[in-house]
């Protein structure tokens, strides 16, 4: 006996719907996990393999393997950064992408175009930070006054809260529904072409609140969870566009006490 159209219809949505819901479970997982590896890092006394400076300064391995090394510690801390203020976003891209043939590799696909921006980030603020390591040496003022380097960067950070730049990422980051309606194609290239888009808003709104873990110290537990927060809020919150303006004035203030004396920058510990 055949089952009634309608029937049919809501079995296929109630398996669609339950494999979104197995997929998100996924993502939580991966989120969570990011944190206990961090946590244990920090708690086993290991957490200078969260750090770059550590790994570039170890002189037992190679520059390549050191950097590799890097690139795959920075796959947990995005994971556990980003993906929180993501998951909006990618549980639209998972609903609207369940009636093509290959859903689950449309997604992955997705995620790793969103990755790749983060990771391209990275790469490009080690070899930043190296190359003012390097100015430093050769500038006495300078490596004599170390802490202006992360002075300047907390500035950044205040100022860019205040920019339009800031604000148009933002935006698009805010409004999942409205960017797929206007960006959403079918197809694993189309997937990634979206990852690449989703990721540069993201990276746009972003980058300089990621910075100052280059001014605190790549891998600091505590400003891991202070930034993820500050940055789900601004992405997710209804009223994220509320607390903008106030991070832009605590870096600004905070900055400039730095710049002023670096007693204000506290020694980092966990």
């Amino acid at each position: 006996m055949e089952k009634p159209a309608g029937a049919e219809q809501s079995s296929i949505l109630l398996a669609l719907n339950n494999a979104l819901n197995h997929n998100l479970l996924i993502l939580w997982a991966v989120v969570f996990l990011a944190w206990v590896l961090t946590f244990l890092a920090v708690l086993s006394g290991q957490e200078h393999w969260l750090h770059y400076n550590a790994l570039i300064e170890h002189n037992s391995l190679p520059l390549l393997l050191k950097l590799l090394l890097f690139v795959a510690v920075w796959q947990v801390m995005t994971a556990a950064m980003m993906l929180p203020s993501t998951l909006p976003m990618v549980r639209l891209f998972a609903k609207a992408s369940r009636g093509q043939s290959q859903p689950q590799l449309a997604l992955l696909t997705f995620l790793a175009a969103y990755a790749s921006i983060w990771t391209g980030f990275a790469v490009l603020a080690v070899a930043g930070d190296m190359g003012l390591h390097k100015l430093a040496h050769h500038w006495l003022w300078l490596d004599h006054h170390p802490w202006m380097m992360a002075g300047s960067t907390l500035v950044l950070a205040g100022g860019f809260q205040f920019s339009s730049l800031k604000e148009q990422c933002l935006n698009a980051c805010r409004h999942p529904f409205s960017f797929l309606t206007h960006h959403y194609q079918r197809g694993l290239q189309a997937a990634w072409n979206l990852g690449i888009r989703h990721g540069l808003y993201c990276l746009g709104c972003c980058w300089a609140l990621m910075l100052v873990m280059f001014a605190v110290g790549v891998g600091h537990f505590s400003w891991m969870i202070v930034l993820t927060v500050v940055m789900t809020l601004e992405r997710t919150w209804n009223r994220g566009r509320d607390i903008v303006p106030v991070v832009g004035v605590a870096f600004l203030v905070w900055g400039v006490l730095v710049l002023l004396h670096p007693s204000w920058l506290p020694a980092l510990g966990v």
